[in-house]
């Protein structure tokens, strides 16, 4: 468990929770409701939570049931914004549970400091990845010269308080994507740092993740004075 420097006006470091073993994805989503109403009334601190989850699909608000193409894996409506995602072992979840409140109170500023986050957390294994205009998520080139998605990000804000967040493909079965249309974009294919040769343990990630966690929270706090870039 680490801690993060607090935004002015918070007076707790943020808590960074790990989960070693697979969690199930129910019983995060109720702890992070729950947390979520405890940070909104100040009485507990913001958390960054990196897991794993057992397979699962999860709906988001735009969900498509059309998009569900082979329901093999137990479904859940996960109250996110976005539509189809899976998640499984092998693939590293962050879940963020942050005050926005103080930190710009800017929607789309948050997940453009979370696509940065995730590019220079990968940049430090050397994968190259990059934001695509108009398709959620982050992006990098496969072992076939093809664009596909090494990344997915569904965020939900309530009082100003975000939940749910990002995830990344380390080595996942892939296999396991082809049962939805992932994020409702089927013309492009999944991936993984696995799949493009490099071995990323879920200890290395979350390392990684604290490494360039500052730079993250500094595009946070620069959105409460200045619009993102």
């Amino acid at each position: 468990m680490a801690s993060i420097a607090p935004a002015s006006g918070l007076e707790l470091p943020i808590e960074w929770r790990r989960e070693r073993a697979p969690f199930a994805y129910t019983q995060a989503l109720a702890e992070m409701e729950a947390r979520n109403a405890a940070v909104f009334a100040g009485e507990a601190a913001e958390l960054v939570w990196s897991l794993e989850h057992p397979p699962v699909y999860t709906a988001g608000t735009s969900a498509d049931p059309a998009e569900l193409v082979d329901p093999r894996f137990e479904v859940v409506e996960a109250g996110r914004g976005g539509r189809y995602t899976y998640h499984g072992p092998g693939q590293r979840v962050c879940y963020l549970v942050l005050n926005l409140a103080e930190r710009g109170r800017d929607v789309r500023c948050f997940v453009h400091a979370i696509e940065g986050w995730v590019i220079a957390t990968l940049a430090t294994f050397g994968v190259e990845s990059w934001r695509a205009e108009g398709r959620v998520g982050i992006w990098t080139r496969d072992i076939d010269g093809s664009e596909a998605k090494i990344g997915a990000i569904g965020v939900r804000v309530r009082r100003w308080v975000t939940m749910h967040g990002f995830s990344v493909n380390l080595d996942p079965d892939l296999s396991h994507f082809a049962g939805i249309v992932p994020c409702g974009i089927a013309e492009f294919g999944v991936t993984s740092t696995a799949r493009l040769g490099l071995t990323v343990s879920a200890d290395e990630w979350d390392a990684a993740l604290i490494t360039t966690s500052d730079d993250f929270l500094d595009a946070l706090d620069a959105a409460a004075k200045r619009a993102c870039r």
